[in-house]
């Protein structure tokens, strides 16, 4: 056979009560979920920092990042909503290289997924109990997220998912804010599309059930520039592109309109520093104009301890990402000080 079956992994509700979410954390980020949703319904002003590494690669590194995050959330509080970037689960567009914590606990060893489902759940919690901060992953497995949906407070479907079927309608049941990103042609109808379906109920199988959703009235849509047919990246974060978006939004029936500007990936052709110019421009646009000052709600940082990137090897330097480059730690801290000043 060309498949066979390494684990039988452990039901959902099983890996839970194996790994539980204390009492207290349910009821701090019950309060934590409510301030979120509040922006993206556009009751709370507060402006949408996701900040963190391109993939979460090593449990302590990870948390080193949070706790140092949680000091600046605190003292930028009145004015933003800071949302650590825990990504567990890494798409790759020819399937080759470093998958995420879920495929790879440890990225220098072999995959092994039941390993993986126990690190992921254990590292969201961990920053959970250390900081008070709930965080951000990706959905790269429809029916993985039932491992992790109480310990999440915001969740983005990438580039090459987001015309799926199953992520689509898995994210109508979600009742937390799901950002859908352009697909790498930069696509906006796709993108929309996605939150239409994602904003309706369904009725579908999941997990081997029948299932039903009521619909998630806080699916927006995420801005991380495309691709054009010769492999030339494409950016979709200046002010005519914020503009377009908007009428888009105004001709489609679609509840909370909102975007998530994504300053790395196809927005900085991957010039990680970029970044940091990317943030002034998408700021400028928002206080320019007093409808896309409702609009964008936020950015999307890719951040970590040191900046670059490095290959996995048995030498890796902690705190260096394995996969996109990133900004480091003193640049994002800066970033984030300037991002208050102008909100």
């Amino acid at each position: 056979m060309s498949m066979k079956m390494n684990h039988r992994l452990p039901l959902p509700e099983v890996l839970k009560a194996e790994y539980p979410l204390s009492d207290s954390l349910k009821a701090e980020k019950k309060v934590r979920d409510e301030e979120i949703r509040r922006i993206f319904t556009g009751e709370s002003d507060k402006f949408v920092v996701l900040v963190g590494p391109c993939s979460a690669d090593n449990e302590d590194t990870v948390c080193e990042y949070v706790s140092r995050l949680k000091k600046v959330s605190d003292q930028v509080s009145d004015k933003l909503m800071i949302i650590p970037r825990v990504y567990t689960n890494k798409p790759r567009t020819t399937g080759d290289g470093y998958k995420g914590m879920l495929h790879q606990p440890e990225p220098d060893k072999a995959p092994d997924l039941l390993a993986g489902i126990i690190a992921i759940r254990r590292l969201h919690i961990r920053v959970m109990q250390e900081t008070g901060l709930s965080s951000a992953d990706e959905m790269l497995y429809p029916e993985n997220r039932s491992y992790l949906d109480d310990v999440l407070s915001y969740e983005a479907i990438g580039a090459r998912s987001v015309e799926n079927q199953q992520h689509r309608l898995t994210a109508s049941g979600m009742d937390i804010p799901v950002g859908m990103k352009n697909p790498t042609s930069g696509d906006l109808s796709v993108m929309l599309n996605s939150v239409v379906a994602a904003q309706h109920p369904h009725h579908f199988i999941y997990r081997g059930c029948d299932v039903e959703t009521t619909g998630n009235d806080m699916a927006h849509t995420i801005l991380r520039g495309g691709v054009n047919k010769y492999g030339q990246t494409i950016p979709n974060y200046h002010y005519e592109d914020l503009r377009r978006l908007s009428g888009l939004y105004a001709k489609w029936d679609l509840k909370n309109p909102a975007v998530i500007v994504d300053v790395n990936h196809s927005n900085s052709d991957k010039q990680y520093k970029e970044q940091i110019r990317i943030v002034s421009e998408v700021l400028h646009s928002r206080n320019y104009n007093s409808d896309l000052k409702k609009l964008v709600k936020g950015v999307m940082i890719e951040s970590y301890l040191l900046e670059g990137r490095q290959d996995i090897s048995d030498h890796m330097i902690p705190g260096c990402s394995i996969t996109d480059p990133c900004l480091g730690w003193d640049d994002t801290e800066r970033l984030i000080f300037e991002i208050a000043e102008k909100c």
